[in-house]
C-alpha cells in the first residue's frame, strides 16, 4: 500500500494516471482494481489524479474529479473523459 500512496503522491499538479499504470509503477502490474480500494479509503492524497482506462472519472466522484482537474488544467473530451493527450502522469 505504501508504494501505491508514493507514485499517488507524485504526480505533480496537472499530471493524470490510470489506476493501472499507479498499480505498474508501484510494482503491482494488474491490480488496478486494488489501487482504486486504496484511494477510496485513503485521506490526503491527490486521488482526482487517478482515473479508470481510457480517462474514464470515478463513478460517484466524477463532478468533484472533473473539477478538480480542471482547475489543474486537464482537459476532457466532448464524452467527458480525460483527453488522452493528458494521461500518462507526466512525472
Amino acid at each position: 500500500e505504501e508504494a501505491v500512496r508514493e507514485v499517488v503522491r507524485g504526480l505533480p499538479r496537472g499530471a493524470v494516471a490510470t489506476y493501472g499504470e499507479v498499480a505498474a509503477e508501484a510494482g503491482y502490474p494488474g491490480a488496478a482494481r486494488a489501487v482504486g480500494s486504496l484511494l477510496r479509503r485513503s485521506t490526503g492524497l491527490p486521488w482526482w489524479r487517478v482515473v479508470a482506462a481510457g480517462g474514464r472519472l470515478a463513478p460517484g466522484d466524477a463532478e468533484e474529479q472533473a473539477r478538480r482537474l480542471k482547475t489543474e488544467g486537464v482537459s476532457f473530451t466532448a464524452a467527458g473523459k480525460v483527453a488522452p493527450s493528458a494521461l500518462g502522469g507526466k512525472r
